[in-house]
């Protein structure tokens, strides 16, 4: 191991050395622990007997082999303090963990598990002028095995099973990728996977090493794109995982005003060398061994600003970070995707790192997404005094290269889920949510969306629940399915929805002066077609909507008002508009989105 790279942050291979690595018959265990005089290594394969380890590199490290070790097998580092004590740790490199409130670490064998994916991973690209819709999800609460369908609750599907399922309807609804939460070793349910215990190791809720890279394979194999949620600015305080690992602050800051997050946890301290080379080569272990396709950074504004508050100033070492380990990883996979989750409106996080920027590829745009659900939270009739809350990313939305995120943070905790937000009742809430997707698909920048959203879920997201997918026996919910469905093909067939997102001319407002109340007009541009989107977000019918667009001929390819959506008229596709001046009148129900096609 190069240990100057590792002291300097510079290593993005340290797990290559450190954890516990096949050598023979048996496997040889390295720990990096500076403060302390004594580990001893115990487990399965020596009866949970003190084995001591010995320094290895230099004093810091540690090691011991054990030739009758094998694959499957429990282990755990005993730190030894100076009183005689000692703390029992999981190892930070550890490929694998106990199913909780176990914690000891488990032996893999990464060599077991043979992908077929190459011609998918010799294809992938960013997909900045490709289409790309993601469907977020959680592997525990999507669907669960149930003894019988009236259960409220069921166990886990594995990671292969959860592929068989998946595939299938990810590909039926129209999305090209999906997005797994974080999946890394947690102790707790609740926290999601952000509170994570075991960085290297696949949560064993869903099974094992090789049946995760098994799902990633399958995913490929159907065309379908796996991006991972990683967690790089904090970790849990179990006192089995990173914390105080060797009986002092060696991954966390040593001052607790500075060392403890909002959410209870620890945040690492990435100005420290060796810190810098874990978390790399977290990134690294990930997209290398899994063959994921990209990495969702969680809490980047954290890591931008000093407690993630511009008051609190810019965290310089920081950014550095950020900027060597995005560069490290683009140069070893440059097509995968690294997407930062960053609220604030600091500049070029998904410019080039040589031109001064974060190296990002996307950012979530927060305030889009914020600004939108308020608009449809309000009353209809308040709507057109709140235009430019629609209008408003239309004036920064090629300043960065955004992705629309309605995420799991929008469906949970009394915020209630997308389709609970939309103004009114619960009929009414449906037009609505129609023409709110359709404004999505045609608003420049790429999709994400949360499972359940699609078929319009009411109860907000629980992560031990699965989704409520008895909701599709109701007219109206299934309704609200079959149009999620057409949306995203629609979406995935046209050019214009997706191919120019980030440049100037792949995108013009038609109508955004509120010359008819909460009527908007947007056309998109391709090298090969053009879209038109008008939208009527009113409670009542405009009759006349005129407006003028770069076209002689607009033919409707999707109405959200028709009846087959559970709409207030007979469908309207195929429905052709002329005009040799470019002005176009078309009647608009109330919370109506239609989608032409512009010749």
């Amino acid at each position: 191991m190069d240990i100057y790279g590792f002291y300097t942050g510079q290593l993005f291979d340290a797990h290559k050395y450190l954890g516990a690595h096949r050598e023979g018959e048996g496997y040889v265990f390295r720990v990096y622990a500076p403060h302390t005089s004594r580990i001893t290594l115990v487990g399965e394969f020596n009866d949970w007997q003190d084995w001591e380890m010995h320094h290895c590199y230099n004093e810091h490290f540690w090691e011991v082999q054990v030739p009758q070790a094998r694959a499957g097998q429990r282990y755990l580092y005993k730190i030894w303090h100076a009183d005689g004590n000692y703390t029992e740790h999981c190892d930070p490199y550890g490929y694998g963990m106990d199913l909780r409130p176990a914690f000891c670490s488990v032996l893999r064998d990464l060599s077991e598990f043979q992908f077929s994916d190459q011609t998918w991973m010799k294809r992938r690209t960013d997909c900045k002028n490709k289409p790309l819709h993601i469907y977020e999800l959680h592997c525990g609460s999507w669907k669960q095995k149930k003894a019988h369908p009236e259960d409220e609750k069921g166990e886990w599907y594995n990671y292969e099973e959860l592929a068989d399922l998946l595939i299938p309807y990810v590909k039926e609804m129209g999305y090209n990728y999906v997005e797994l939460m974080p999946i890394a070793e947690h102790p707790a349910d609740e926290s999601w996977g952000y509170q994570n215990t075991g960085f290297f190791a696949p949560t064993s809720r869903y099974g094992t090493a090789a049946q995760l890279k098994s799902f990633v394979n399958k995913c490929h194999n159907a065309g379908i794109g796996v991006l991972l949620d990683f967690v790089p600015v904090h970790f849990a305080v179990d006192s089995y995982g990173l914390a105080r690992f060797d009986g002092a602050p060696l991954y966390e800051y040593p001052d607790a005003s500075t060392g403890i997050s909002e959410w209870g946890s620890y945040n690492f301290m990435h100005s420290k060398g060796e810190v810098r080379s874990f978390l790399q080569s977290c990134a690294i272990y990930w997209l290398e061994e899994y063959h994921f396709d990209g990495l969702r950074m969680d809490a980047i504004s954290r890591m931008i600003y000093r407690h993630g508050k511009p008051e609190c100033g810019v965290n310089n070492g920081t950014l550095e970070f950020i900027r060597e380990m995005n560069s490290g990883i683009k140069a070893q996979f440059p097509g995968v995707m690294l997407c930062a989750e960053d609220s604030t409106d600091f500049p070029n996080v998904t410019a080039p790192v040589w031109s001064g920027g974060l190296g990002f590829d996307y950012k979530w745009d927060m305030g889009f997404m914020h600004d939108t659900l308020s608009y449809f939270q309000t009353d209809p009739y308040f709507r057109s005094g709140n235009y430019n809350k629609l209008t408003f990313s239309m004036m920064y939305y090629h300043s960065e290269y955004f992705i629309l995120p309605f995420s799991h943070d929008e469906n949970v905790h009394g915020k209630a889920t997308i389709l609970q937000k939309m103004h009114g009742l619960y009929e009414g809430k449906f037009a609505q949510a129609r023409a709110f997707y359709m404004y999505n698909a045609i608003h420049p920048g790429k999709m994400l969306d949360f499972m359940g959203s699609e078929f319009g879920q009411l109860r907000e997201w629980d992560e031990s629940r699965e989704q409520d997918w008895f909701m599709l026996k109701y007219p109206i919910h299934d309704a609200f399915h079959r149009f999620i469905k057409e949306l995203n093909h629609l979406y995935l067939k046209h050019s214009a929805l997706f191919e120019r997102d980030y440049e100037s001319g792949g995108f013009g407002w038609k109508d955004a002066s509120q010359n008819y109340p909460c009527c908007y007009t947007i056309q998109r541009y391709s090298s090969k077609e053009s879209i038109v989107g008008m939208f009527n977000f009113a409670g009542s019918t405009q009759e006349h909507y005129t407006v003028h667009c770069d076209a002689k001929r607009l033919t409707v390819l999707m109405d959200t008002s028709a009846d087959i959506y559970n709409g207030s008229r007979p469908n309207t596709v195929g429905t052709v508009y002329d005009s040799e001046d470019g002005n176009f009148t078309v009647t608009l129900p109330p919370f109506t989105a239609i989608c032409f096609q512009a010749t």
